[in-house]
């Protein structure tokens, strides 16, 4: 009955098909349009005038800026916080991963809340919260006092701050591949006597590798470049616990822009060589990357 009423209503004209194809070409004109435009106003124009105000004063100016000891202080800073958290979110990530990926268990949901609870806490409370713990009128700052322990305004509480913002970059990366994938290939592996932790470093982690190198990336920079926790628990003591966004602020509230600019100019070019080695690598291992994603 269905094909009677197709050969009676007969093909479809060709300008109906002509229309809808230049239908489909404007819309598609009008989509890339508004997109380049997002783009060029509210990502390119701000991250080049970023470069042009840094320069705007000459190299020397520019040197001095990133180079006097503040400045040094606050890279460093920020890269061992970094080399710090990034880690440890990667080692806690694929275990929490792996748990919720291949194995059922009572609290498996709650789990999955309690990664997803940064993403939905703002970084500020997440950093007062810390001081209420362990400030020196918190509920552990005193016990912490006289033990000469120091958490709030040292480095341990840069970490924590850091620890809680950047948790669920890599953990919600690899969750969902390695549920794709299944446990078909490591069930095999056990059965042909393969270890549980042979099975991990042969099996279950060469299939999710770009899931965590694109988990470490995104953790990283938001390591580098977190500020509402890292301000709370930091006290913003300049030269000693003040990271490279929070002394670019300070920097700025203090009219100067153009040392402010300097190392701001650094976090961009930190997250450009990120996004430069995250692309260099998708192109260059492509193949890679579509059958594992195929797999």
């Amino acid at each position: 009955m269905s094909e009677t009423r197709l050969h009676e209503a007969g093909p479809i004209p060709v300008y109906r098909t002509d229309r809808a194809l230049r239908d489909s070409i404007w819309i598609k004109a009008l989509l890339l349009t508004l997109a380049l435009t997002f783009l060029a106003f509210f990502l390119f124009l701000p991250l080049v005038s970023v470069f042009v105000e840094a320069s705007r004063k000459g190299y020397e100016a520019f040197a001095e800026a990133v180079t006097e000891p503040d400045a040094l202080s606050a890279i460093r800073l920020t890269l061992l916080v970094a080399a710090i958290a990034v880690p440890f979110n990667v080692i806690v990530g694929i275990a929490a991963a792996w748990a919720i990926a291949k194995f059922n268990f009572r609290g498996k949901s709650l789990l999955i809340s309690f990664i997803d609870l940064p993403f939905s806490v703002s970084p500020v409370i997440s950093g007062l919260v810390y001081v209420l713990l362990f400030g020196a009128q918190g509920f552990l700052g005193p016990w912490l006092k006289a033990n000469g322990i120091e958490i709030i305004f040292a480095l341990p509480g840069l970490v924590l701050a850091t620890v809680f913002v950047t948790f669920p970059f890599v953990a919600r990366e690899l969750i969902p591949h390695m549920q794709a994938l299944g446990s078909s290939d490591e069930e095999a592996a056990l059965t042909l006597g393969a270890s549980p932790w042979r099975t991990f470093f042969t099996i279950t982690l060469p299939n999710v590798k770009w899931s965590l190198f694109y988990g470490v990336l995104l953790c990283n920079a938001r390591a580098m470049g977190e500020f509402g926790a890292v301000t709370v628990v930091s006290g913003r003591i300049r030269g000693v616990t003040t990271t490279m966004p929070l002394h670019v602020e300070i920097l700025y509230n203090e009219y100067n822009s153009v040392a402010a600019f300097a190392v701001a100019s650094l976090l961009a070019g930190l997250a450009l060589v990120t996004l430069t080695l995250k692309t260099y690598l998708e192109w260059h291992y492509a193949d890679a990357i579509a059958a594992t994603k195929r797999h």
